[in-house]
């Protein structure tokens, strides 16, 4: 009579959920632009990329080819090093409605409240928004060029971001109420 070993059950790697990216953004033309591109190379060390308007809005004196906003975007540990480091600033609470499918996107009103960060005075008071894409392995299927494919298994929903930002951030998710 031979036992038969049970191998223990893997998870799949496929389905693991990462962080892909944290891009930070703050929007505004002229001379908030430019205090915009101090402050994101301040608080991350990066060179900052301007954003230009694609499109004519008359309403807001906005034109193509206007440089609109700025952004930085951050990768592997030093994205979620980052994370750590602006939960505090917003008391460690999003709610429900930041949180997509694949994103979570949040504000920070003064970058002073993230601790560790001093005023700089050629910036003044200024805030910048924050945006955290989830994606699984298999996700550049969909966007590559040549052989594309549908990978609507690949989509991290919004229950799972919640549990990753619960467990592994400690956030409190306020519930809207009905």
């Amino acid at each position: 009579m031979e036992q038969k070993l049970e191998k223990p059950k893997q998870e799949n790697i496929m389905r693991k959920i990462m962080i892909e990216k944290v891009v930070l953004n703050v929007g505004g033309t002229g001379e908030k632009l430019e205090k915009g591109v101090i402050l994101l190379k301040t608080l991350t060390g990066k060179q900052p990329v301007k954003i230009k308007a694609t499109k004519r809005i008359p309403a807001w004196g906005v034109r193509p080819g206007l440089e609109v906003g700025t952004k930085v975007t951050l990768r592997g540990k030093e994205a979620e090093d980052f994370i750590k480091k602006v939960l505090p600033a917003i008391n460690n609470t999003l709610k429900e409605k930041q949180i997509k499918d694949n994103f979570v996107s949040f504000g920070i009103h003064e970058y002073i409240e993230i601790p560790g960060v001093e005023y700089i005075r050629e910036v003044g008071i200024m805030g910048f928004e924050v945006t955290i894409v989830f994606a699984r392995a298999g996700k550049r299927v969909e966007r590559k060029k040549i052989k594309r494919g549908k990978m609507r298994r690949q989509d991290v929903s919004k229950e799972e971001i919640e549990d990753i930002m619960i467990n592994k951030f400690k956030t409190q998710i306020l519930k809207k109420k009905k």
